[in-house]
């Protein structure tokens, strides 16, 4: 049994923007993105997905190819950054970012989630996942997959990256 971690593919949004829990719309390289997931991805047992639609309608064309329906659970969502959604990185206050940077963990100078909540929605999740014994494809956002890498003591978890589109594969023990 395993978990698939899957990262939505790009959303149309400018470069170096903060976004979290904005609903985006996809790039227009959408069809070719969703394609080349999913052929990379192996039959499973359940498929669920974030509720926001950059994930969705990538859950809906995987689903449609390995014959599952997409479950969505709002627990995979992508941190609310409160004040900084949409606001390109340069243009959040230093102070604010100082803050942030000096408890990653708890801080919530934008007034949304802290990573700490995410961590705990992402860890319920996961925990309920591997509770059924089955294998899953989780399409969802970077934040959740380092969230997740977290959990299970990936060194540098919050530093990591997964491209858009990009899977990371975990087994369930």
């Amino acid at each position: 049994m395993e978990l698939i971690l899957v990262r939505h593919t790009r959303p149309l949004v400018a470069e170096n923007v903060c976004y979290g829990a904005t609903d985006l719309e996809l790039a227009a390289t959408f069809g070719d993105e969703a394609a080349r997931v999913i052929e990379a991805l192996p039959a499973v047992d359940r498929l669920v997905t974030s509720p926001l639609g950059r994930c969705r309608r990538l859950a809906e064309r995987i689903g449609s190819a390995l014959a599952l329906a997409p479950v969505i659970d709002a627990r995979l969502r992508e941190m609310d950054f409160g004040a900084w959604e949409g606001v390109p990185w340069d243009d959040i206050p230093r102070a604010e970012l100082d803050a942030w940077a000096a408890d990653f963990l708890h801080a919530r100078p934008h007034g949304g989630e802290s990573v700490h909540m995410l961590y705990e929605r992402a860890r319920s999740a996961v925990a309920d996942y591997r509770r059924t014994g089955l294998s899953h494809i989780v399409v969802t956002h970077a934040g959740v997959i380092k969230a997740v890498r977290a959990q299970d003591r990936h060194p540098n978890a919050w530093k990591s990256n997964v491209a858009f589109g990009g899977t990371v594969r975990l087994p369930f023990v």
